[in-house]
């Protein structure tokens, strides 16, 4: 769809997940309007608390260190929410490679088989009668 509300007409190219697209990069705007709202706030409470220190208030001396650290603990976040988006998308665009001598998936699978051709043996027979 584009941004008048219809889809041109004709088959979509293979290959292209625009809905996949479109949800990362609105997670990724999410993560950058977080960051952005918090130096926001932090940074003229640093400015209003030293303003404040500076003027003879003695707790705000405490605030004038805390209001930097709440900054730089939302840049951290930032980072480490944009490396957590960037490896979901990563994980799920790029198919795993299954290893296929798994003796325990095997018997797994050997044992759902069992289990699934007795439970059609028992329907079978319950529609017989």
């Amino acid at each position: 769809m584009n941004d008048i509300g219809f889809s041109p007409p004709g088959p979509r190219p293979r290959g292209i997940n625009v809905e996949g697209v479109n949800a990362r990069n609105k997670g990724i705007r999410r993560i950058h309007l977080g960051l952005v709202l918090a130096e926001l706030i932090c940074i003229p409470a640093f400015v209003f608390e030293l303003m404040r220190a500076v003027g003879g208030n003695e707790l705000s001396w405490a605030y004038v260190f805390e209001w930097p650290l709440l900054g730089g603990y939302a840049v951290y976040m930032w980072r480490k929410l944009l490396a957590s988006e960037r490896a979901e998308h990563d994980q799920t665009s790029a198919p795993r490679k299954q290893e296929l001598d798994d003796p325990d998936l095997e018997a797994w699978n050997a044992y759902l088989a069992q289990v699934h051709a007795s439970d059609q043996s028992k329907q079978s027979k319950e529609r017989r009668d």
